[in-house]
């Protein structure tokens, strides 16, 4: 079983910072095929943020490409999401996900309001 807990986020303003953070908890020999994170807009469908796949690399959505930075520390077991240059359409609830075979984990998700 698979556990994700999504903190960092909260109220800040247009081209503010935030860091949000993911911690994990797994069973022995946890190996996801991909670890990323996913947001949700009001009245929008989840989207794509940034994902690390194994064996691919990491991809951005081209809204956050050159603000956003994921990353992620093993020994911690945690995934991170560097939010720079905040703007206003970043606002949502931000989700951690964890891909294992064709297993998608998701956390309750951290809200993100930017807000002037």
């Amino acid at each position: 079983q698979v556990q994700l807990v999504e903190s960092g986020g909260g109220l800040i303003q247009p081209g503010g910072s935030l860091r949000l953070s993911c911690e994990y908890t797994a069973g022995k020999g946890f190996l996801p095929n991909a670890m990323g994170w996913y947001r949700q807009a009001p009245g929008k469908q989840r989207e794509l943020v940034a994902v690390g796949t194994r064996g691919s690399g990491i991809e951005y959505a081209d809204s956050v490409k050159g603000r956003f930075t994921i990353s992620r520390d093993n020994d911690k077991n945690a995934v991170y999401l560097q939010m720079n240059n905040l703007k206003l359409e970043d606002t949502g609830v931000y989700y951690c996900n964890a891909r294992v075979a064709w297993t998608m984990y998701w956390g309750q998700g951290t809200q993100v309001t930017v807000a002037s």
